[in-house]
């Protein structure tokens, strides 16, 4: 349906291109274009040339890159590193230091550790380094990254040097060790780099510079992992001294869906350590001492032979354990990591849900570390050091959830959460039955003979990784095939089944309560339409009400004791305004307040029928589309931007959010992050529509992008049905990039205005004006006085009535909106229930900053 009226406009465009030989006149009759995806092999070779062109621009890290691998093959170091001779003259630690060896953190940049220790930096110097070369400049990019090398060599070294006179076992562990590698340096050009960014990618690049190599230092804890640590909080520190009084930094606070996405990223850490950890023999973090329960190791050949010096049962409970590693098995071992990795995809899309199972996880985690710490009995002081590093990482990971609970309340629907408990529960009961019952039948299969009890004793062994079998009773080992292929399969299929169906959950979650009455409320949305703003029905949090035909509907939210209508009642015309009683005499028998918010002048003329009152709480801005011409001195803002949009190369292109390109997306969702930042304030919600609104294949996005792709503004578009069909369009969201075209959202509303007059839409709708009117020529009743002057202080933290005046450019038809409420003394419970449905997530914090914006 998007875009379907757009190839007539669309064609015609390209007549005039053919017969001018030049590109259309903005000013004239076109509307936008409509763009879907591209085919796989098209979409790779656009991304192979913006490689090509964005590493053409960046000679120095081409050059720097070069070098690398070239002074590497020279002296022999891409296997295995400098040899020993060399790295005791170009790497930089205690000993090289120590012996007067000054130029050892310069000289540490050109080489690396070893052929993974090579791909690392080059990765991570084709990420950062053109980047940093547009926008810091090539000779601050060169002089910052040899400055954070040699800090965070010099800074990271003395860290280690002062823990180990201090006598902390790991950094004397350490203290030996010679490093190089670039990535030192890179970690700060890095943490300089995200000051020049969007606050959206600002965020992410700062969190995951601090993450990965504080990550590294933990679990693996090598001299090189801490010297990163340090250039990376050298950088983040360079940067902001650097970037001081520049007006982008002031803004603090993220959005809940960026929120999410870095809470996300924080148990995405906490579940890789562990396996980064595996990957080194020697690794020696602090937190690595108890990591073999996060991730199970392969015993080794003396550990084996130390159970075996127990007891027979020991020993063969020792093989069977090492026998795992050579089955298909050996994925138990990552269970708890995997866990965490699907745990944090619902913590992405900010389900509840998810965020119950992460905290339950880290507390059994901290409880399991407690037993083990009162098992041990009497302990030395540096086994209660060992016991309360690990500790931390649960702890502070509970903390960070307990402390963000608020963003994550989305819930799955009843039959969800059902059905995933049908599956899990389904597939525990099967494996359990299989391996209790088959192992019954083949009970001389296991050693010693598998009687009922010690099969069920059995049980937790096969549901939890290898490392935990010293933890477990007594039961009987698998020695003969059949045995050996349910200790084998059972667990693992069992998680398999688990993963996948908390996966698929969380993937698709239905949000919404009742997934029929939405059905319903959107087709007899479609059939019969509404008015300007009943597509904010279909959105999440709406109940809704049908009257005894179904052929009328009202969507509504209960706040406190009030049930506070999403707009106007929808559905046959003829049954609109009797709709009014009826959902009334719905809300008397449950002992709720009806307010009808946001409606038009007939369902508060039906209100009033009823003996309510009503008050103008917003104006609606209409634009007839029939006539529409941008001819005339009123109309020359309106063609100041479109001609300058030409010239500057911006198009306005139609897409559906979720076909559009990732690259897109993420730039939109970058420009919101910025716009929320801005605000220092909780989004608006209730009739604002967000980011997620605008995945629905009915809304239409208006994206204006210039010749390189980059996106400067955007708007979105609700329909308005008649009869099935689209007669007009609503505006809801809009976007600008702050350093973009200035005159963005005049280019995409005018673009807008023309592709919908080309097919034959009757208006288009600017949305409501909150708290502003059009029209205050006569003297306001004391509620109507109170809500403008509420509208005169809110103006500088929201400018509403900035708003009404910036949609006056389009001439449009203003249409008053109004609140119906049969009760003046719940004016205040109404009051209440609008402020909580706008701003559900504002804390007490915000709450203290929004006060003091507006008495400032």
């Amino acid at each position: 349906m998007i875009g379907a009226g757009l190839a007539p406009v669309t064609e015609r465009a390209r007549t005039q291109d053919r017969s001018t030989g030049r590109g259309p006149d903005r000013g004239t009759d076109l509307g936008p274009v409509t763009r879907t995806p591209e085919p796989g092999p098209q979409r790779f070779r656009r991304a192979a040339r913006a490689l090509r062109d964005r590493l053409r621009s960046a000679p120095l890290t081409l050059a720097l890159l070069a070098g690398l691998w070239v002074l590497g093959a020279a002296t022999g170091s891409l296997s295995g590193g400098p040899s020993a001779r060399l790295l005791a003259r170009t790497g930089v630690g205690l000993s090289t230091l120590g012996e007067g060896r000054w130029w050892t953190p310069v000289t540490s940049l050109f080489w690396c550790s070893g052929i993974g220790s090579y791909v690392f930096a080059s990765l991570l110097l084709l990420l950062v380094g053109p980047g940093a070369e547009r926008r810091l400049g090539r000779l601050r990019t060169l002089a910052v990254l040899a400055g954070g090398q040699v800090a965070g060599t010099l800074l990271g070294t003395a860290l280690v040097a002062v823990g180990s006179s201090a006598g902390e076992q790991w950094t004397a562990s350490v203290a030996d060790q010679t490093a190089v590698g670039p990535a030192v340096g890179l970690f700060a050009l890095a943490g300089v780099l995200g000051y020049r960014l969007t606050v959206l990618w600002r965020r992410r690049l700062h969190l995951l510079v601090l993450l990965v190599p504080l990550v590294m230092t933990l679990y693996v804890g090598h001299l090189q992992s801490v010297q990163r640590c340090a250039a990376a909080l050298f950088g983040l520190g360079l940067g902001a001294l650097l970037s001081r009084g520049r007006p982008y930094l002031r803004s603090h606070r993220s959005s809940h869906t960026e929120t999410r996405v870095l809470v996300a990223l924080c148990l995405v850490a906490a579940a890789c350590g562990p396996l980064i950890a595996s990957l080194y023999d020697n690794a020696s973090g602090p937190f690595n001492t108890f990591s073999e329960l996060y991730f199970s190791h392969r015993l080794s050949p003396d550990e084996v032979a130390e159970f075996c010096a127990v007891s027979a049962h020991d020993c063969a409970r020792a093989h069977a354990v090492e026998r795992i590693f050579d089955t298909p098995g050996r994925l138990m071992a990552a269970l708890f990591p995997a866990l965490l990795l699907v745990l944090a995809e619902g913590l992405r899309r900010g389900l509840r849900f998810a965020w119950r199972i992460s905290v339950a996880t880290e507390l059994l985690w901290a409880v399991l570390l407690a037993w083990l710490y009162f098992e041990a009995g009497p302990v030395s002081g540096d086994v209660v050091q060992y016991f309360v590093e690990a500790m931390l990482l649960p702890l502070l990971t509970t903390a960070l959830l307990l402390a963000t609970r608020q963003r994550f309340r989305l819930r799955l629907a009843g039959r969800a959460v059902r059905r995933l408990a049908v599956v899990v529960g389904g597939a525990a009961l099967v494996a359990s039955a299989a391996y209790v019952g088959l192992g019954r039948v083949v009970a001389g299969q296991f050693e010693p003979g598998a009687g009922l009890r010690g099969l069920v004793h059995g049980l937790p062994a096969q549901f939890l990784p290898p490392a935990y079998n010293d933890l477990l009773p007594d039961y009987p080992i698998a020695v003969g095939p059949v045995a050996l292929f349910l200790e084998t399969y059972c667990g693992l299929a069992f998680w398999l089944v688990a993963l996948v169906a908390l996966l698929t959950a969380f993937r698709r979650p239905v949000l919404r309560t009742d997934p029929a009455a939405v059905a319903r409320a959107r087709a007899l949305l479609a059939e019969h339409g509404g008015g300007t703003l009943s597509f904010i029905t279909t959105w999440d949090g709406n109940h809704y009400w049908f009257d005894e035909g179904g052929r009328a509907a009202v969507a509504y939210r209960v706040v406190g004791t009030v049930a506070l209508t999403t707009g106007d009642p929808f559905g046959a015309p003829e049954d609109r305004a009797r709709a009014v009683a009826g959902f009334a005499r719905y809300c008397d028998a449950r002992g709720w307040t009806p307010c009808f918010y946001s409606v038009c002048a007939d369902t508060r003329a039906a209100a009033v029928q009823l003996g309510w009152r009503s008050v103008q709480v917003a104006e609606d801005t209409v634009v007839p589309l029939p006539e529409l011409a941008f001819t005339g001195r009123k109309w020359q803002d309106i063609r100041t931007a479109l001609n300058k949009a030409g010239k500057q190369g911006i198009t306005a292109e139609w897409w559906a959010y979720h076909e559009a390109p990732l690259a897109l997306r993420e730039q939109i969702r970058a420009i919101s992050e910025e716009w929320v930042s801005e605000k220092g304030l909780p989004e608006m919600g209730f009739t604002l529509g967000g980011l997620e609104e605008l995945d629905d294949p009915d809304v239409r996005v208006l994206v204006a992008v210039d010749q390189d792709r980059v996106v400067h503004g955007l708007t979105s578009w609700m329909p308005v049905y008649e009869n099935g069909e689209p007669v007009g369009w609503t505006l809801d969201f809009m976007r600008r990039r702050s350093d973009g075209f200035r005159g963005v959202n005049e280019f995409l509303i005018a673009s807008a205005a023309l592709g919908f007059k080309g097919e034959g839409a009757r208006f288009l709708s600017l949305s409501g004006a909150p708290l502003a009117r059009a029209r205050q020529d006569e003297e306001p009743a004391g509620l109507q006085r109170m809500l403008d002057w509420m509208g005169k202080v809110l103006e500088p933290v929201y400018g509403f009535r900035s708003l009404l005046a910036f949609k006056a450019k389009f001439q449009p038809e203003y249409r008053p909106m109004y609140m119906a409420y049969p009760d003046p003394a719940a004016l205040p419970g109404i009051t209440r229930a609008i402020g909580k449905a706008y701003l559900p997530h504002l804390t007490a914090a915000q709450g203290v900053r929004l006060m003091r914006k507006l008495s400032g």
